[in-house]
């Protein structure tokens, strides 16, 4: 691949230009506000300016609802060798390619399973996909130079391709993806009249839960509006727990042993249900999920505290898995939560300490 038009810059389509262009590709960059295009070739993306003939990538990044019509005239333009698009549906846009008579050997469905709270080209970065699935959905009809070309775009932004047929992306990324947006949104939502009191004490579980609540809701109704069967029965399901639960809880207040008992068992098979769900969602580098142990440090909110910390790990050899950090409502401090593999849980205690990092019980 040596050039490529990215039409829509946003997050996504600057994105993978960021990484085209670090790689030697020419892109071109194309967008319906050509100030967002030219915000995109300023960080380094690619020109704004119209390539002088074909390109061998053509790169579709806007929202679902005009994804068919972008397509279908950039293959009747034949503006490129070959085609694809990024949008986070597939079955819908094939579908309306399809009724317009368009040659699909040109093209193949792509999803690019990474995304930020933030949109547009400001919020890109060359390696938003790297390590993260990149599903194509390649049909019979697909011509073997297309999925080639749509190989080396993912090898490029050093993503792991992963080949799914169009409706069944469309059900998983409905379970994976689009309810818990919704889900977290519904969340956040009751923050919005709650008392300032009660805000007051948010702790790092409604931050968990609420975060993408912080998407952009029009982005997030272009999705949706293209995916609302397979989401609608997702949450059909949510619903029928949300019901169960909600009784199970009622049976607690209850007077009679009985259905105290009831609901007690209610309450906790949703949760064992939450620790086997949980369970199933791949751990570091998508092996199977790592049991880890947590150690807690008191931080304050100053410079290199944390490049401190960590750099104190790495002398007593731990290596740190993950990180959380836990902010103090009102001070300049906070709670660095480490996870570690349990073995290495004594060898960073002893250093931190020696140190003179304040530890905390978990």
């Amino acid at each position: 691949m040596r050039t490529a038009v990215v039409i829509g810059t946003g997050l996504i389509g600057t994105s993978a230009a960021l990484a085209l262009s670090g790689r030697g590709v020419t892109v071109h960059l194309v967008d319906h506000d050509p100030a967002q295009a030219h915000t995109a070739a300023a960080l380094g993306a690619g020109t704004d300016q119209a390539p002088d003939g074909p390109v061998d990538l053509a790169i579709v990044a806007v929202p679902p609802a005009h994804v068919a019509a972008t397509l279908a005239d950039v293959i009747g333009r034949g503006a490129a060798r070959a085609y694809i698009d990024v949008a986070s549906v597939k079955g819908g846009p094939m579908r309306e390619l399809a009724a317009l008579g368009v040659d699909l050997s040109g093209y193949i469905g792509t999803h690019p399973m990474a995304g930020k709270e933030r949109s547009g080209p400001l919020a890109a970065s060359a390696d938003l996909f790297e390590g993260r699935p990149w599903v194509l959905t390649p049909t019979r009809d697909t011509d073997t130079e297309v999925l080639n070309l749509a190989l080396e775009l993912i090898a490029y932004c050093r993503a792991v391709p992963v080949v799914m047929e169009a409706d069944a992306h469309d059900r998983a990324v409905a379970l994976v993806s689009h309810t818990p947006q919704l889900v977290s949104s519904m969340v956040a939502a009751r923050l919005g009249d709650a008392d300032e009191t009660a805000v007051r004490l948010c702790g790092q579980g409604i931050r968990d839960v609420t975060r993408i609540a912080a998407s952009d809701p029009r982005m997030w109704l272009d999705i949706l509006s293209a995916n609302p069967g397979p989401v609608a029965d997702v949450l059909s399901g949510i619903a029928a727990d949300l019901d169960e639960t909600v009784q199970a809880l009622r049976a607690l207040q209850s007077g009679e042993e009985s259905r105290r008992k009831g609901g007690a068992e209610g309450i906790e098979d949703v949760l064992r249900r939450g620790n086997a769900g949980r369970g199933r969602v791949p751990g570091k580098h998508g092996a199977a999920p790592a049991v880890y142990e947590t150690v807690a440090v008191l931080i304050s909110d100053r410079p290199g505290e944390l490049a401190r910390i960590f750099a104190d790990a790495g002398q007593a050899g731990v290596n740190i898995e993950d990180v959380r950090i836990e902010h103090a409502t009102g001070q300049q401090a906070g709670l660095v939560q480490l996870m570690v593999e349990p073995k290495a849980v004594p060898a960073l205690t002893a250093e931190l300490r020696d140190r003179g990092w304040a530890l905390r019980p978990q």
